[in-house]
């Protein structure tokens, strides 16, 4: 008996259930779409409900229903539809800054639809696949000495900053603008933001150049320390390098005050301790055997002890 069939079993019935959920949400919001003009236009704007549903209602509501049953074929067709269509109502948003609210509901669909799809089809989701290539877990070089690695180190945290503290909330912000989406936040958030921003910071800072400096090695998957690093911010989380990212993602939202932005950040912490988190943890283990677990069960990943054993 494979020892992984009734958890494969679970994960299929979970993806079967969510698309019995969506078939349902699909049909309650058709039906909203064409009694409530309010709903009709957050999340439709200007489009023909009529045109739309004749595509919508068999592939989305009725090819979810049919998923539900466990018939994959339709749960690719539901998935692909569910995709094509946050994009091209997004692309139609940002064009006309109609159907914000649409395009929010659409893009959750389609990443809830893709997880549900992988769980019906493959009973899990492959996460393994974004640790691979350039991302696959390897050791740095051990010619490489201290102030190289401390130096490529830097550099990296300034790539990353700029692009997902930067340059990706800055879109997000300006699609939040466009899509009309934009709520108010409170006089405090902007300097509540810019403060938690610099502790996030030094924390990430003071994480990084201990790891690269201790550790013989940097951050990044394609060049990973040679020893286990305990030392600094990671005798209270093991992680801090996370928890500072995170931290930082939500200040920028607060300092532009743009409640999807703070989203963006919680989506971001999700998808690293469900997806990336796991096999970092798995190659640490592998390659640091006793020592990380005894490190694992003294430390917390997220939140650090107020007695550190």
């Amino acid at each position: 008996m494979n020892p992984q069939a009734p958890s494969t079993s679970r994960a299929q019935g979970w993806g079967r259930i969510y698309f019995a959920v969506q078939a349902m949400a699909g049909l309650a919001w058709w039906v909203g779409v064409f009694l409530s003009p309010a709903i009709r236009t957050a999340t439709l704007g200007s489009l023909d409900p009529v045109a739309v549903a004749a595509f919508d209602i068999p592939l989305f509501v009725i090819g979810s229903g049919v998923a539900a049953l466990g018939v994959r074929a339709a749960a690719a067709v539901a998935t692909g539809w569910t995709v094509l269509v946050a994009i091209a109502l997004a692309t139609y948003a940002t064009i006309t800054t109609e159907a914000g609210w649409g395009v929010l509901i659409m893009l959750a669909a389609a990443a809830c639809s893709v997880i549900a799809l992988s769980f019906v089809v493959r009973g899990r989701v492959p996460t393994e696949l974004i640790v691979q290539g350039p991302f696959a877990f390897r050791p740095a070089s051990t010619r490489r000495g201290t102030a190289a690695n401390v130096t490529a180190t830097m550099g990296q945290l300034l790539f990353f900053w700029g692009f997902f503290l930067l340059i990706l909330p800055s879109a997000i912000w300006w699609l939040e603008q466009r899509w009309l989406l934009a709520l108010p936040f409170p006089a405090a958030a902007a300097p509540t933001g810019l403060m938690l921003l610099v502790l996030a910071s030094a924390l990430g800072i003071a994480s990084a150049v201990t790891m690269s400096s201790t550790g013989g090695g940097t951050p990044l998957p394609s060049a990973m320390p040679n020893r286990l690093v305990i030392a600094g911010p990671y005798k209270w989380v093991r992680n801090p390098m996370a928890v500072a990212g995170i931290s930082q993602g939500a200040a920028v939202g607060l300092m532009l005050g743009s409640w999807l932005v703070v989203a963006y950040a919680v989506v971001g912490s999700l998808l690293w301790n469900y997806a990336v988190r796991p096999h970092e943890e798995a190659d640490l283990e592998r390659r640091f055997g006793a020592e990380f677990q005894r490190y694992r069960h003294s430390v917390r990943c997220w939140i650090p002890r107020l007695r550190r054993n």
